[in-house]
């Protein structure tokens, strides 16, 4: 697949590597018990991780109902089950070191990985919590990390009230935990204009969509 990707000069040769985090360091309290937590440059060598899986992921184009309507869904997909191998070695060693850290918290392991791919700035992702499952009544954890170009990613309470903006990208880990996936809602918004291409994979426990 071509898209106009244009790794960083910083990153550029850069190994995989993953940098050590503190779980609950910068963590940003919202309300009803969510919380998030941002974590910069987190992947080392993200550029290369995103040619890789821009080669070897199958991605998919899926079309929903909305509106009456069956509409193209605005960006590519794939996801792996807990019982199916990641399309790459680095994200296998993702998720057990995501694990490693927030599973004393969390209570389980990360199990699934979904791949989204924003080919430009017409493709987006709207208001929604990721509630199918048991996070629809449990509190749990989801686990992105964004590489390549940087997007706006937003967050808002269900219901209303003041929104929260964030820009993600190139090896950026963010964390949405607590309650965060029943009590608020994250969108991708279209732009006018991406600087190029944005990919993000979310990392999540059993049973968890």
């Amino acid at each position: 697949m071509a898209v106009n990707f244009q790794p960083s000069l910083l990153d550029e040769g850069s190994l995989f590597a993953l940098s050590p985090i503190f779980p609950g360091e910068g963590r940003t309290l919202l309300s009803n018990h969510a919380w998030v937590e941002l974590h910069r440059d987190w992947v080392r060598g993200s550029d290369q991780l995103f040619e890789r899986l821009m080669e070897k992921v199958p991605w998919k184009a899926e079309r929903r109902r909305m509106y009456e309507r069956t509409l193209d869904v605005p960006r590519l997909v794939s996801f792996y089950g807990a019982d199916e191998a990641p399309p790459d070695p680095a994200l296998d060693t993702i998720r057990r070191t995501l694990s490693t850290y927030y599973q004393p918290e969390l209570g389980e392991p990360f199990c699934t990985a979904g791949l989204c791919l924003y080919r430009d700035g017409r493709d987006s992702v709207a208001w929604h919590g990721d509630r199918i499952g048991r996070s629809r009544t449990e509190d749990t954890m989801v686990a992105i990390v964004s590489l390549g170009m940087p997007r706006r990613f937003l967050l808002r309470p269900r219901g209303g009230g003041r929104s929260r903006q964030f820009e993600l990208g190139r090896g950026d880990l963010f964390i949405m935990g607590g309650s965060c996936q029943r009590t608020w809602e994250h969108s991708v918004p279209k732009v006018a204009h991406a600087n190029g291409p944005r990919m993000s994979v979310q990392f999540r426990p059993i049973g968890v969509r």
